[in-house]
This record gives C-alpha cells, structure tokens and sequence, in this order.
C-alpha cells in the first residue's frame, strides 16, 4: 500500500493567518520535500550535505569546534543542526527569547579508534574500536553509528561515562547492538534516502561530561573456523544533550472560557504557565493536525470519558462503538520536540490493523520527570545520528504510565512510523522507555498501553484481542510478501527475530490485550 502524503506546510496555511510565528532562523535550512508521490516522506538532508567535515571545520549552521589534547570537545560559534555527520550538530545553548519555542540541543559525533591491542589478545583476533576517557561537553544518551546501514555490528559496545561535574566514573555499561529492526521498511523512501546509518540502540546515562567506549568484534570460533566479522566502517560514537525542557505557554486559539490543556507528569509538580510566545511554522503545523482534539500548541491533549469519546469519534445514533476512553497525551510541544529536525511532510498509510509493542533499550535509569528530555534525545538519535525522517514509534509510554505523541501526523490518523522492520504499513508501534530483558515493566506502563491501545485501535474498528493477517515488507523472519497472521496487540518479536519488547514485557502483553478490550466494552 502506497504510503499518502500531506505536506504540513498545507495543513497551517488558515492558522497561519491569525499567529504570530516566529521566523525561523536562517542558518536552519529547510529539510527538502519529497520527490516521489509513494515516498513515506521527504528524504533527510542530502548526502552531500552530510559528508564528514575535516577536522576544525564546520558545515553551515553547526558550531566550529575540535577536540582538545585531552579529548575536551570545543565550540565556538553557534547554529542549529545541519546533518548527522557534524562533528557538532546544534548550539547546545540557550536560544533568545525569540526563539524559545523549541529547546536547544546537541549532538557531539566522535570518531571511533583503534585501540591498543592488550597483551592476552588471541592471535589474529581483529582490533577493538573505542575511545579512551575524555571530557566532553554536557551529554545525557549515547550511541554508536557507523556508514552502511545494511551492515549489522557482530560485537559488544560497551560505554563509561563520568556525571557532569564529578570525578564519578560508572562502571561499564552494555548497549543493545542488535537495532536495525527498529527501522523503515526495505525499500521505502526513508530507508533508501542515503542518509540512513547503522546504529546501536541508544543508551540513557544522564548528565555526563566525560566518556570512554570500547567496541570489540565477536571472537573468531577456532572450533568451526569461521573467522570473526569485522567492524562496520565509518563508526562514530554519539553524545546527545537534550536541551532544557521547554517552558509551558498558554496555547492558541483555546475556546471562549476554556484554558489550555498543560502537561503534567506522574512524579512531578503541576508546570506553570510561562508567558506566551510565538510558535514555529513547523511547531504549528506538528499542532494543527490535533486541531479537532485540543487547542494550537496545547502541551497536552485532555483525556476524555468513554461517552465523550464515542460522540468524538461521531459514532452512529444507537450503535454500540467498540472504542475506550481517550487517555490524556503529552504531545510533541509538550515533550519539546525540535520540529525543524524532523522532515517537513507527515507520511500515513490507509489504516491501523494492529499495534507493536517496543521497549525502547535505553536503560531504566531515568525519572518520569526526566521522559520528556529520554524523548528529545531518542528524537535527535534517531534523525540526525541515524538518518530517519523523524522519531521512529508512533507513541511512547514512561514508566509512571505517562502517553507522549511520538512521530508527527496527528494522533487520531494512521502515521507511517519506522518502528517494526517490515511491519510498518497499516501499524502503529508504542515504545515503553525502559529496558525489559530481566526487570518486570511497571504495571503504570502496561495499563498505559491497554487504555492508549483501547482507544487508537477503536478508531479504526480493530479488536485488541482479535487476530489480523500483514504483509510482511520483508524481514529476517518473514520474507517480502509473506502473509502472516498475528495478534492484533504483538510484540515487536512477533514479526522480527529480536528479544524486543524485552522477556518480561512481552509476558505481560495478554494482559493487556484483555484490558484493552475491556475497556473498548468487549
């Protein structure tokens, strides 16, 4: 099914009429729009424009920086994000109170080494990649990329990183290699853009100012002969800093008597409303395609009773829709989502049959209060250090039960996301952050993804409980073509050789399969 495209440019032209938006800064380009009428949107920046630049140099709209002796990255200058392959991508300061629509935020791209070869190195064992501890400046997730995205990392990574302003050092962490499930489909536009990169699953660490990595290749099997595969080319070892969060304004056009709707999280005091200020044309248009569900720039769109629900959804007089209660969801502006990172066109496919349930490997150290900024970095990793379109699930879940919008397009339609390999089309999929392999997700979490998937799946008519054949776009478990019938409510193992959600996750999706259909009023 072709992928349909709408230009958000389009969507905000008549409430572009009646806002003061900001003019967007000159060194952010625009990000081109798509050229093909089947493209699941507009291709990232050109491979021209994301070439590596020599040492001490800077592309337009990045900071001109190098890294010390001692591994201290500096900056001067300032400019927003001109591709993945900046040494240094954003300005990673605070913007003028023009510009405070959006949170700043950075990513420092750091070239892998050889490593030294220690002494008890088997022979003829390849070289281990990394980098030895350095400064850095403020960072709070990490990742390591490399060239070819059809290339996958036959090793470990693992990461030390130092909390900012101490001589704390953690000890080593593990970062999930195997990521490249987590993708477009083969084929599509967005896969085949040329700016797509292999990646390990990001990693939340928190406030860190210093870092050191180790990449080391499988060991070669004497037993069976086969030799150790070698390391993907081109690796870079990547800092996200995801800017402060956003502070909360009032948002546009509410109705006569009625406040804006603001975000507030599980664990954390109510936010207070700051003074308004003018929004993007891209926060606009990522905000008018929830224009029938809450005001312009709301933080959060409200939850709704099941009766209200049902009037929303313009079920017929009498009838009996099978649809849960709308949960309330923190959206893009709420989470502080750059919307000039993202590509400017929304991509939808035809329906939502079924829905894919992640867990997002970034670790279970964070804060419910700290979601939004897990948000912004897994957001920058995914568009500039991995070359998506945009953030990859189409929602995402916290630990305290918090809903965040996730890719752009609006909540209600049927937003093509990049989250199952080969399972994109007519799906959605749902990231709960956290890691799931051996600790049981919060129960907040799964009856999080039983009232988001009672609702969203009851817009398109689909039974949590029920069963639904796909057309596999091709993955290493099910070949382009195949049909395969599934549950409706699955794990994203379910249609890729992967431990995804996570053992402990995945053992709790039937529970939510029954609550969501308990609360559609099956």
């Amino acid at each position: 099914m072709r992928a349909l495209l709408v230009t958000s440019v389009g969507v905000t032209c008549a409430a572009a009429l009646s806002l003061p938006f900001a003019v967007p800064a000159a060194s952010a380009p625009a990000r081109p729009p798509s050229v093909s009428p089947e493209s699941p949107g507009a291709a990232p920046p050109s491979s021209a424009r994301l070439a590596a630049a020599p040492a001490g140099e800077a592309r337009p709209g990045t900071a001109t920086g190098a890294l010390t002796a001692t591994g201290a990255y500096s900056a001067t200058g300032s400019g927003t994000a001109a591709g993945p392959r900046s040494t240094f991508l954003g300005t990673g300061q605070p913007r003028a109170a023009s510009e405070a629509a959006e949170p700043a935020g950075s990513t420092q791209s750091l070239p892998l080494e050889p490593l030294a070869a220690s002494s008890d190195r088997v022979a003829g064992a390849r070289a281990a990649q990394g980098l030895a501890q350095r400064d850095a400046r403020p960072f709070s997730l990490v990742g390591v990329v490399w060239d070819d995205a059809e290339t996958e990392l036959h090793g470990t990574v693992q990461v030390r990183t130092r909390a900012t302003g101490s001589s704390d050092w953690s000890g080593w962490q593990d970062i999930e290699t195997h990521n490249a499930e987590h993708a477009a489909d083969l084929g599509s536009a967005e896969r085949e853009s040329g700016s797509v990169r292999g990646a390990t699953a990001p990693l939340w660490v928190g406030d860190s100012d210093g870092v050191e990595v180790r990449v080391r290749p499988e060991a070669h099997d004497h037993r069976s002969g086969d030799a150790s595969a070698p390391l993907p080319e081109g690796m870079r070892l990547e800092l996200v800093d995801p800017g402060e969060d956003p502070a909360p304004e009032p948002a546009r056009g509410a109705p006569a008597g009625r406040g804006a709707t603001q975000a507030r999280f599980a664990d954390a005091a109510p936010t207070v409303a700051a003074v308004p200020g003018a929004l993007t044309a891209e926060s606009a248009a990522s905000s008018a395609v929830n224009a029938e569900l809450a005001p312009l720039g709301a933080t959060m769109i409200p939850a709704l009773t099941k009766a209200e629900t049902a009037e929303a959804a313009n079920a017929a007089a009498g009838a009996k829709p099978y649809i849960g209660p709308r949960p309330g969801i923190v959206t893009r502006k709420g989470w502080g989502a750059d919307e000039k990172l993202r590509e400017k066109n929304f991509a939808y496919t035809k329906t939502v049959k079924a829905a894919f349930v992640h867990h997002s490997a970034t670790g279970n150290n964070y804060t419910c209060k700290q979601a939004p900024s897990v948000l912004r970095s897994i957001y920058r990793y995914h568009v500039q250090s991995s070359g998506w379109r945009d953030f990859g699930y189409n929602f995402a879940v916290d630990k305290c039960g918090n809903i965040y919008e996730g890719r752009a397009g609006g909540v209600t339609k049927a937003v093509l996301g990049a989250h199952t390999l080969g399972f994109n089309s007519n799906t959605m999929g749902i990231a709960v952050l956290g890691s799931f392999g051996s600790t049981n997700p919060p129960a907040a979490a799964v009856t999080a993804v039983s009232k988001l998937t009672a609702w969203k799946l009851g817009l398109f008519g689909a039974n949590p409980k029920g069963k639904v054949t796909l057309v596999s776009g091709g993955s290493n478990k099910y070949k382009a073509g195949a049909k395969v019938k599934m549950n409706v409510i699955s794990g994203h193992r379910d249609g890729f050789v992967t431990e995804c959600p996570g053992a402990r996750l995945y053992k709790k999706l039937g529970k939510a399969r029954s609550s969501s259909a308990s609360l559609q009023g099956r």
